[in-house]
């Protein structure tokens, strides 16, 4: 059973960055892809970036536009969202999920944190 957490979170200003990680328990996590999705109110989750065990398979959601990028570390079972350039639009609950699968879609990962909030306002 792998358990994973997102954390790094926050509020930040328009044009700002924010780094935020989920880590995850257990020696097998970096066997695992890891997405992230985000989702604000009344809305579906939607899918933000992807990444697969080896870092071979990275893919990004349509609105990212180069200011978004993903990354793991698996010497320490965690994966990064880096994000430059906020704007308010970014604003959602955050959450990662760890799967046998990279895929674009919420169903293939059986992992899932708890969420973290991001909040961009002036």
């Amino acid at each position: 059973q792998v358990q994973v957490v997102e954390s790094g979170g926050g509020v930040v200003q328009p044009g700002g960055s924010l780094r935020l990680s989920c880590t995850g328990s257990g020696p097998s996590f970096g066997d695992y892809a890891v997405g992230w999705f985000r989702q604000t109110q009344g809305k579906e989750r939607e899918f933000v970036a992807l990444i697969s065990y080896n870092d071979v398979t990275i893919e990004y959601g349509w609105f990212v536009k180069g200011r978004f990028t993903i990354s793991r570390d698996n010497t320490k079972n965690t994966v990064y969202l880096q994000m430059n350039s906020l704007e308010p639009e970014d604003t959602a609950v955050y959450y990662c999920g760890a799967g046998t699968f990279p895929r674009q879609v919420e169903k293939v990962y059986d992992y899932w944190g708890p969420g973290t909030q991001v909040n961009v306002t002036s």
